[in-house]
């Protein structure tokens, strides 16, 4: 018998909080995709609540060189090691596949997401989705790509919702995890390696897809890990230079919040390479796999530009990158996302095999 999803059993009030959210997603004027509360110019950024160590130095000497220890370039040296997924409640059940909730470990932190499993034996494709910005404080388990969820698994694909570290039932995360997204990438790194785990997956077919923030979050995992993934997506990314990030968000909005890091960090102009070590596009000659992007011309939130950049710096690269226009489709992608979704699962098909 199947059994209700968990949202149906919220309070009113708080569903229609989280319907809002899910529609307008990263859009609210006050926060960037993804970020993080305002902080007083006094109050110190706190440090991950837990970090990995870092593997040895690459012996090979063919790893860009580190120029902050917060960077994509460090944690390309991690020593990335698989976790099994632990299955919890059954969530739903259709007759095409059944949605778990589930945990998995990224390092010492614990993940928590949804997982669908299609109906049969497989093996079937896998592919790790990557939410954009929603607030921790109202956000529940497998928010955010719940249309994405359902017709990957009904196309097919043995899928899972990453929630992030610091959401739902995940171990908190640092300030730094959050403002620098370097968490959130171990996070999605960690979740494709669990994944291919399951005896019902095909390791050798396996996928990735990031929306707003989680478009970012996915850009930094394919530099981070190449050879992680056969193929990825994006739908109405940030910004491939964080930069762009900061100065479009958290510069008019949050201020406290950027003289924070100023202080932390170094400002733009004195430490260069630290941003440019948490800018994807730093590294795009590392991405070794298809890239398929989808944004909309009047996206009031991330703008169309960034993604017409971020394509011209992938194809400059030399990776196998399209982006898709959408005339007049705003951030939430609603009149064309059908279009869209088939034309998804076809680049899915035809690059996994």
């Amino acid at each position: 018998m199947s059994r209700a999803p968990a949202w149906l059993g919220l309070p009113l009030a708080l569903l229609l909080v989280v319907t809002l959210a899910a529609c307008s997603d990263e859009r609210d004027p006050g926060r960037e995709p993804g970020s993080l509360p305002v902080l007083s110019p006094s109050a110190p950024v706190s440090a991950p609540s837990s970090a990995p160590t870092p593997a040895p130095p690459d012996p090979t000497g063919s790893l860009p060189p580190v120029t902050h220890r917060r960077s994509l370039a460090a944690l390309m040296r991690e020593d990335w090691r698989a976790s099994r997924i632990r299955y919890g409640d059954v969530i739903e059940q259709t007759d095409t596949y059944t949605r778990f909730e589930v945990t998995y470990r990224s390092g010492p932190v614990t993940v928590s997401g949804v997982l669908l499993r299609p109906r049969g034996r497989g093996p079937f494709p896998g592919i790790v989705l990557n939410h954009g910005y929603i607030d921790p404080a109202i956000y529940v388990t497998g928010q955010g790509l719940a249309r994405e969820q359902v017709w990957l698994a009904e196309a097919g694909f043995a899928v899972l919702h990453t929630d992030y570290r610091g959401h739902a039932g995940s171990d908190p995360a640092g300030d730094l995890e959050r403002e620098t997204r370097l968490g959130y990438t171990r996070d999605a790194v960690n979740a494709v390696l669990a994944l291919e785990r399951e005896p019902y997956v095909d390791a050798g077919r396996m996928a990735m897809l990031g929306r707003s923030m989680g478009g970012g979050v996915t850009l930094n995992a394919l530099v981070v890990h190449p050879g992680l993934v056969e193929a990825a997506v994006t739908y109405a990314s940030v910004s491939s230079s964080y930069l762009d990030n900061l100065r479009h968000f958290t510069v008019p909005n949050r201020p406290e919040a950027v003289q924070a890091m100023y202080a932390e960090f170094g400002t733009p102009r004195e430490e260069p390479g630290f941003y440019r070590g948490l800018s994807s596009r730093t590294y795009f000659d590392r991405i070794d796999v298809p890239v398929l992007m989808h944004h909309g011309t009047d996206d009031e939130s991330c703008p169309f530009p960034w993604a017409r950049e971020t394509e011209r710096l992938l194809l400059r690269a030399g990776v196998d990158a399209r982006l898709d226009v959408y005339p007049g489709e705003r951030h939430s992608f609603v009149p064309q996302w059908q279009e869209s979704i088939e034309r998804t699962v076809r680049f899915l098909r035809r690059r996994l095999g």
